[in-house]
């Protein structure tokens, strides 16, 4: 791509801010000084984002916790309590404004609590997976200078302790659970509190130290996935959260009848973001635990908002076509249906007709219950995190389930694009939020200036200068382009394109997005850099896959032998062909590899957002791929 064709996808960008700002806005209301004024880039802090909120809308369940006797209210009033009581104790220990502390836990009310308390210190939170182990860790504990630390449960607190006993750090570790732990430093957020109610002085006093953070003051540290190399931190300001918070606004129209469920880790800022939104505008917000608890979830709590990435909505996908006998080739119709009924919307016209018919037996017959199971009240979902296969989104459009698919990365707080309600192109992160400027280098890279753009990362010159160049535009490392009405696509990451032996460049993205459609495969890896060719490596869906083979009548005696059988592997390799028919000839795989087993964050092939680590996975597999390649290859048709 050219330079002038990137100076003209960054001019037709840039004269939308205007217009854009103004259709973004939500409808009129008294929360909308919540974030920011409308007339350019918004300036302020999230300190002031919770106290205008606490203030604003004195709910009695701005928070919901589930527990052994069901989901527990808690009232802004007793968060602004505890938040007040969590910020002056750790103000008597010693936190000082700049400080870094560690947020060990998976999502419960206790993470955002430790969270506005560390902002009305002055510190800075330094989230962590709770699904990282120790190992992992201790990178961020000795990069960012850890000398206190948040955990959740008596599990985090053995991984933080391990932490400790090799780097000499935390000191102070926190748990929210209770626990008669006799190691030195460690107390509960129970006695933390506590002591904060000793010391606390009036609330007009705490808000006044805590309003002392001024917009360019750094918020959090998040360290990335790693998925090229150690981690780096992240330095977010106060202003890249607030200003994003705003800019996301016009997709994210919220108000406090809304109930939020919390389910994607809070240490991933897409989450975080998006909760700080619904905080500001009211909305209520379900803390969920663990992920295995979504279902039961949503039926519980009826949320009418949720965020997730790709792999929750492909598993749901997954699950309504895994039907068998009569009822799946009912699904499979009214998939048909849905898909044709999706594009016609989406184009602009009113499906009528026989098409209109068959979409209302459809709807009672499918896709009412799949409404239902999702609690039967949700307005919208948002993915992000990855591309979203356009497939699954039309479905689920078609069956009255709304994604709206953004996209941007932790250095970018995270919103760049992202589709709303109103303007909507499936298969598109949608257009840049207000105040977003956006350009295609000439590799095809995504660039991207606004007030969104992270400070650097921590102690890290090298590396930021490598990502934000001497005009402010961060060099993403995704491929994509533009079009037109500005809408953006990503087509693949800039470092994991394949360049084969023969100098053919390939991008795996889109045939392992393609692949992943096949209601047996789960995942897929392509691997085939300075290699002759292609190969897949892929883990099938078992659930298919295993009443597949039986009623082919294949015994296997564990999941080894099955994938193993000639018969599954013609199988994986006819459903990889199947789905990969527009793709060039020298692009696909010519050889499929089959894993016995998912992925996994503790063998460290996956981030804890689900991305997998395709160097770790070719090192791990570096036998079974050389012995693949050695093979003669497959004959061309």
């Amino acid at each position: 791509m050219s330079d002038t064709r990137g100076q003209i996808v960054e001019q037709q960008v840039s004269t939308q801010r205007a217009g854009m700002a103004a259709e973004h806005e939500p409808a009129a209301s008294a929360s909308m000084d919540t974030i920011g004024g409308a007339n350019g880039p918004p300036s302020g802090t999230l300190v002031e984002l919770f106290f205008q909120a606490i203030d604003e809308f004195d709910k009695p369940d701005a928070f919901l916790q589930r527990g052994p006797g069901g989901w527990t209210p808690l009232s802004h009033r007793e968060i602004l309590d505890r938040v007040q009581c969590a910020s002056r104790a750790l103000t008597a220990s010693g936190v000082k404004r700049g400080d870094r502390v560690a947020l060990l836990s998976e999502n419960r009310a206790e993470w955002p609590i430790a969270d506005y308390a560390l902002l009305c210190t002055g510190a800075l939170t330094v989230p962590i997976y709770g699904t990282l182990p120790a190992s992992q860790i201790v990178h961020i504990v000795r990069d960012a200078g850890i000398e206190t630390a948040f955990v959740s449960t008596l599990e985090q607190l053995g991984k933080m302790l391990e932490v400790r006993a090799e780097t000499g750090s935390p000191r102070t570790i926190i748990t929210f659970d209770s626990t008669d732990s006799t190691e030195p430093g460690v107390i509960t957020m129970e006695q933390l509190l506590a002591t904060g109610r000793e010391r606390a002085s009036n609330e007009n006093e705490f808000r006044r130290d805590a309003l002392q953070a001024t917009p360019g003051d750094v918020a959090t540290l998040i360290y990335t996935s790693g998925t090229t190399g150690l981690p780096k931190g992240v330095m977010l300001t106060h202003n890249n959260l607030y200003a994003n918070a705003h800019a996301s606004i016009g997709a994210v129209k919220v108000g406090p009848a809304d109930i939020a469920l919390s389910f994607l880790p809070l240490s991933h800022v897409f989450q975080r973001l998006v909760d700080y939104i619904m905080f500001a505008y009211g909305a209520t917000i379900a803390h969920l635990q663990s992920i295995d608890d979504v279902a039961a979830a949503f039926l519980e709590v009826k949320p009418t908002v949720a965020v997730a990435v790709p792999r929750v909505y492909e598993k749901l996908y997954a699950r309504v076509l895994s039907e068998k006998g009569f009822r799946r080739s009912i699904v499979l119709w009214a998939r048909r249906v849905a898909l044709e009924w999706a594009k016609e919307k989406l184009a602009g016209r009113e499906p009528g007709g026989v098409l209109a018919w068959k979409h209302q037996v459809a709807d009672r017959l499918v896709f009412r219950k799949l409404r239902a199971k999702l609690g039967g009240n949700i307005r919208f979902f948002i993915s992000g995190g990855a591309p979203l296969a356009p497939e699954i989104a039309l479905f689920f459009y078609g069956a009255g389930v709304l994604i709206l698919e953004g996209y941007g990365l932790t250095e970018t707080s995270p919103v760049t694009n992202v589709n709303t309600p109103e303007h909507l192109r499936i298969g598109t992160v949608g257009r840049a939020v207000p105040w977003t400027e956006e350009r295609i280098a000439e590799d095809g890279e995504i660039l991207v200036r606004g007030p969104q753009i992270m400070k650097g990362y921590y102690n890290n010159p090298d590396a930021t200068a490598q990502a934000i160049d001497a005009d402010g535009w961060f060099h993403t490392g995704d491929i994509g382009e533009i079009d037109a009405d500005g809408f953006l696509r990503i087509t693949d990451r800039k470092k994991e394109l394949l360049v084969t032996a023969g100098g053919k460049n390939i991008a795996p993205a889109p045939m392992q997005a393609a692949m992943k459609r096949s209601r047996f495969i789960a995942e897929a890896v392509l691997i085939g850099d300075r290699r002759p060719y292609v190969i897949a490596i892929v883990v099938p869906n078992f659930d298919s896959l295993e009443a597949w083979a039986k009623q082919q009548g294949i015994s296997a005696a564990d999941r080894e032998a099955l994938v193993a059988d000639e018969r599954v592997e013609r199988k994986l390799e006819e459903e990889m062909e199947a789905r990969l028919g527009e793709f060039a000839r020298y692009e696909k795989p010519k050889k499929v590899l089959a894993m016995a087993r998912e992925f996994s964050l503790d063998r460290g092939e996956i981030t804890p957002t689900l991305k997998v680590k395709r160097r770790v996975i070719e090192e791990r597999l570096k036998d079974r791929i050389e012995a693949l390649y050695a093979e003669p290859p497959p004959s061309e048709p």
